[in-house]
């Protein structure tokens, strides 16, 4: 999904090395700031849920994310809209949020020998002024191994999906 005009990363460096790390890419032929928006509006999101909660799960009235607030987050695993299909929830710490640098990242609440993880969504502008959008997650820990043996391709598929449905809403909207 990588663009022909390149932009420098706007991803930090992982924290921490993994055990697995999933990332995708995608150019949005779209305004680094629209990109932003849709990014982080999780009330519109539909294909999962994504809200803003206390580590209780109790749901914030507002909804903008901020560094200290949790994130509720609930997927299909394949990513798809029949809710016969197994979903999988969790509820994460949200460690970075920027409107300046486009950076949002959040992490588990899990003892960090069983898993560790942390998931960074990034943009920055490509050289042709679209918006290059980059999402990072690192797992560790003994439960890492049981991401990646039995969960990669369908999380892998979901880190996609995001991508992909972030792309056409920014460019049709």
């Amino acid at each position: 999904m990588s663009s022909n005009a390149p932009a420098k990363s706007n991803l930090p460096e992982p924290s921490y090395a993994g055990v697995v790390t999933f990332y995708v890419t995608s150019d949005i032929d779209a305004p680094i700031d629209k990109v932003w928006a849709v990014l982080t509006d999780f009330e519109k999101y539909s294909e999962w849920t994504i809200v803003v909660t206390d580590r209780s799960k109790k749901r914030f009235e507002d909804q903008t994310p901020a560094k200290g607030k949790c994130v509720y987050e609930e997927t299909h695993m394949p990513p798809t809209m029949d809710d016969s299909v197994s979903r999988g929830s969790t509820v994460e710490e949200i460690i970075h949020y920027d409107d300046v640098t486009h950076r949002l990242a959040w992490r588990g609440f899990w003892p960090s020998w069983f898993l560790k993880d942390e998931r960074w969504q990034v943009l920055s502008t490509t050289e042709d002024g679209k918006t290059l959008y980059e999402s990072r997650e690192v797992f560790g820990g003994i439960g890492a191994y049981l991401i990646k043996w039995f969960y990669y391709t369908s999380l892998m598929q979901c880190f996609t999906a995001m991508a992909e449905s972030l792309r056409i809403r920014c460019e049709h909207q």
